[in-house]
């Protein structure tokens, strides 16, 4: 390591020892949560009970060579490209929540400054933080002194003072003063690094309206092909009508079974939902989660605007004088 100039205490890695940090996995590397693929995303949609059903009547009636009567899959397109077309939106917009805003840090390598990505900077390296520089990863103080916004981690405005010893979390604001701080946590260890995991977070979505919706598609499925196979039967082999007769007839009736049209409506009405929240700032991850949204009362917001739980924790305990402790 080298002294940096001036005499101050920072000390700094050497390009060997950078090396050899990142060859042991300590380098501040993008490992955070990912969002599905857009290969994903269109085959969670494309690949449903309901698509598969209507896709088995479809084939049935190509055998046909009745194109027309397959007017019914305009529904399955529709409603199928709604839904992938607001995931995939949803997706390149989480893809781009950062709270890092910069994508260069100052680091002290070999005894002099340097300009490095972050993705360059490993663990232990000493980084140069003046006014106006967001910290790029959980640091200690390790020489200066500054002032800080911490209204990230706090909600208050109010600036703090960070001296020798002090902890930089990342994402912080240096708004007066310089420090060199020494780098403590790399990639997903550091504090942006895990608020941006839980916003991307893709959790599974407990809609009672996509609970009954797969309910009913699942009940007509057990039910619909020995339902289709007694039409058949009743129409052809008592000999009332020709083969692609009894087969188009047949379809016709068991489409009628599946509520396309009900399944159609509720994803236009949600994609209707999700494009007037966007109007007012609103992300929506997935389509049916809007159907929770709906349920929710009251919403509870601190005065700096982050949602809490309520959840209180014992700071100290002061024992009062002349007591037991």
């Amino acid at each position: 390591m080298t002294e940096t100039a001036g005499g101050e205490a920072a000390l700094g890695l050497t390009a060997e020892e950078a090396q050899v940090r990142i060859a042991a996995g300590e380098g501040n590397v993008d490992a955070g949560v990912k969002t599905r693929s857009v290969g994903q995303i269109v085959h969670a949609n494309v690949c449903t009970l309901f698509n598969l059903v209507n896709a088995v009547l479809a084939l049935i009636v190509l055998f046909t060579g009745s194109y027309k009567n397959m007017l019914f899959m305009v529904v399955i397109v529709c409603n199928t490209v709604i839904g992938i077309v607001q995931e995939v939106r949803s997706k390149r917009i989480t893809d781009k929540l950062s709270i890092i805003a910069g994508s260069k840090a100052h680091v002290l390598r070999d005894g002099a400054e340097t300009e490095l990505p972050l993705d360059g900077l490993v663990r232990d390296d000493v980084v140069v933080l003046r006014r106006g520089d967001q910290v790029p990863a959980d640091a200690q103080v390790v020489s200066g002194d500054c002032r800080v916004n911490e209204s990230l981690l706090t909600g208050e405005a109010n600036l703090v003072r960070k001296q020798l010893g002090d902890t930089l979390m990342s994402g912080l604001f240096v708004n007066s003063g310089m420090v060199y701080a020494r780098v403590v946590h790399v990639g997903v260890e550091n504090y942006a690094a895990k608020i941006s995991a839980e916003a991307k977070e893709r959790k599974a979505v407990r809609s009672e309206i996509m609970r009954c919706l797969n309910g009913i598609i699942k009940f007509v499925s057990c039910i619909m092909f020995p339902l289709g196979a007694l039409l058949f039967a009743r129409d052809y082999l008592s000999g009332n009508s020709e083969l692609n007769s009894a087969i188009l007839s047949t379809v016709s009736a068991l489409v009628g079974v599946i509520p396309e049209g009900l399944i159609l409506l509720t994803s236009t009405v949600l994609a209707v939902a999700v494009v007037r929240l966007s109007k007012s700032q609103v992300l929506v991850q997935q389509l049916y989660c809007i159907a929770i949204l709906a349920r929710v009362d009251v919403l509870c917001l601190d005065k700096a605007g982050t949602i809490i739980t309520g959840d209180m924790e014992v700071a100290w305990v002061r024992p009062v004088e002349g007591e037991a402790a």
